[in-house]
This record gives C-alpha cells, sequence and structure tokens, in this order.
C-alpha cells in the first residue's frame, strides 16, 4: 500500500499505477451544497482515509482545482475519485440505480440517533452532508432511504459538515 505523509501528498500526484494500489470501500460521500472549503478539502481527506468510492460535489460548491480545497485537503483530492455534479438529484438517481442505500446526515423528525445505524445498513452506502447553515435540502431527505443524526449535548445545536461527516463514516466502517 503506498503511504504519504502531508507533505509529500501536497507536491504528488498519483499515477495510474499508484491510483489502482488504493483500496476501496463501497462507500460514497455527497455534498449537498457544501460552500466552505475547508468542509469540501476535509471530505477529501476523509474520503481518502476511509478508501471512499468517490465524492460527488453538488450544487454551487467551490471544486478542484482550488488552492483553498487543496490547502485543507493536503493534495488527497488529486487521489480520490470525484466529480461534480450541478443537481444533488442527478447523483441521487444514478446511486439508486447502482443499489447505494443513501443515509443523510441531518437533524430531522424521521432521524434515527447514530448509534442505531448498524441496525439499518445495506452496501453501499452513500452519505450525505448538507450546507453549512441549511443543511441536507428537503428533496434528499424526502428520498434518502436512512436519516441519521449525532446527539447534541452542549448549547450548540449542530456539529461541523465534515466533522460529521466523519463520525458517521467510522460508524459505517465498523459493519464493514
Amino acid at each position: 500500500m503506498y503511504k504519504l505523509g502531508a507533505k509529500e501528498l501536497r507536491k504528488t500526484k498519483p499515477t495510474k499505477d499508484t491510483f489502482k494500489t488504493i483500496r476501496r470501500n463501497p462507500i460514497y460521500l455527497v455534498l449537498d451544497h457544501v460552500l466552505d472549503t475547508y468542509n469540501i478539502g476535509s471530505i477529501f481527506r476523509l474520503a481518502d482515509a476511509i478508501g471512499a468510492e468517490k465524492v460527488y460535489i453538488c450544487g454551487d460548491s467551490e471544486y478542484p482545482p482550488s488552492s483553498r480545497i487543496h490547502k485543507a485537503a493536503v493534495g488527497t483530492e488529486e487521489w480520490v475519485p470525484w466529480e461534480k455534479v450541478d443537481k444533488v438529484k442527478q447523483v441521487l438517481q444514478v446511486l439508486h440505480e447502482k443499489g447505494v442505500q443513501i443515509i443523510a446526515v441531518e437533524q430531522d423528525s424521521r432521524s434515527i440517533d447514530y448509534s442505531l445505524l448498524a441496525n439499518h445498513l445495506r452496501f453501499p452506502v452513500a452519505i450525505i452532508v448538507g450546507h453549512e447553515t441549511d443543511g441536507v435540502s428537503k428533496e434528499v431527505l424526502d428520498v434518502a432511504d436512512i436519516i441519521v443524526e449525532l446527539p447534541m449535548f452542549g448549547v450548540n445545536k449542530s456539529f461541523n459538515v465534515w466533522g460529521s461527516a466523519a463520525v458517521i463514516s467510522y460508524k459505517v466502517l465498523e459493519s464493514l
């Protein structure tokens, strides 16, 4: 397995041979109108860490090449398959056709606690996180197979986009 540190990642691009050596897990990460480039770059780092199959960047989000995303991603955007798609609905249709279970991370009356997620999983899965203020769009929530939320014990009522994605991604990995 090919391993690089942050300094090397910022400067090294994958070759076809090295790209093929990366083991991918049946997990997709979908960004539904995520605007903060720090969150987008961090999602790339997360996608690399979990061996995600692909990242979909949907809506008016910034996408690579971007110096701000590159800074947060430390170059992992070069190592993770990704696609920019204008409408999240297009991604959901493609994923549903592939038999991918859609998991939205959002606070909603239909949400289940993240600790119960393992009881509901079937692979492959797509984990969808949303806009920093507005969250995952209603159109996604209405077609999601599962809506999952993280408990919030402090005064803040929500968690950071990439942090939420990370918690749920590793919860999903426990079931692989």
